[in-house]
């Protein structure tokens, strides 16, 4: 992968297909790979004649890896997409986040609203305002000597999704335990660009898809019926919900 410097960190990314550029931010504990190569996006994207930015953000896969906490949190992380449209040359570009990619996603659209054509909230319904409960036990989890010293299941699944994806497990410790900065109904009612809010119906971590969408004016929602957080990624039905707001979109 190429990689450029944000504000010092070195960040990696692909730069694939062309078109209409869209930039792919990823969840946490993943990378560009997994969450968007891996299930079919990029393929899928390119494919459909869009130009497709992607991105590991800081401390995940071939980025730079940090330690300080200070150093992460969803608006600096925000500033490294933007950093990067900056380092392409691209103006405007429509804009997926999963999970903690879609909080990354918000800020982006927040601080740099002439920078988004429209955006996809996936992964994330309305614990992106009600916050996500126990980063504590996650960032211990991800601290322990052994995944076999992790008793909480979901902490546990997190470790595990980690240690396939080969993480560095000291940085993203230091990502969970960052600065987490709240966004509320209020600031996403001042979002006036076309949203798209995927979320799986069965998605627990995420949240209600409905309830986020209707604090957002105009928002769309798209369930992606029976699929959890992880299972929701690579979802046919996704992808073409995704495909079809993209083309209706302004």
């Amino acid at each position: 992968m190429p990689s450029f410097q944000s504000d010092g960190v070195r960040i990696a990314y692909w730069d694939e297909g062309e078109g209409d550029p869209i930039v792919l931010i990823h969840g946490f504990a993943s990378n560009a790979g997994t969450n968007w190569a891996d299930p079919g996006w990029v393929r899928t994207l390119v494919a459909d004649g869009r130009r497709v930015i992607a991105f590991d953000n800081r401390g995940h896969g071939q980025s730079e890896k940090l330690y300080e906490l200070e150093r992460y949190g969803a608006p600096t992380m925000a500033e490294d997409a933007r950093a990067l449209l900056d380092h392409l040359g691209i103006e405007r570009a429509d804009v997926m986040g999963y999970s903690m990619g879609a909080r990354i996603s918000a800020f982006l659209v927040l601080k740099h609203p002439e920078r988004v054509r429209s955006l996809i909230f996936a992964g994330l319904g309305i614990n992106m305002v009600r916050g996500m409960v126990g980063t504590g036990p996650l960032a211990k989890a991800l601290e322990a000597k052994s995944i076999d010293d992790v008793t909480n299941d979901t902490a546990r699944s997190f470790r595990a999704f980690a240690e396939h994806t080969k993480g560095d497990l000291r940085a993203l410790a230091a990502c969970m335990r960052g600065p987490r900065e709240k966004i509320t109904p209020e600031m996403l009612a001042g979002i006036h660009v076309p949203v798209l809010v995927a979320v799986g119906t069965e998605d627990v971590i995420g949240g209600s898809g409905a309830e986020l969408a209707a604090l957002i004016p105009g928002a769309k929602l798209l369930d992606i019926v029976g699929r959890d957080h992880m299972k929701a990624v690579g979802d046919a039905r996704f992808k073409q919900g995704v495909l079809d707001f993209l083309t209706q979109r302004p």
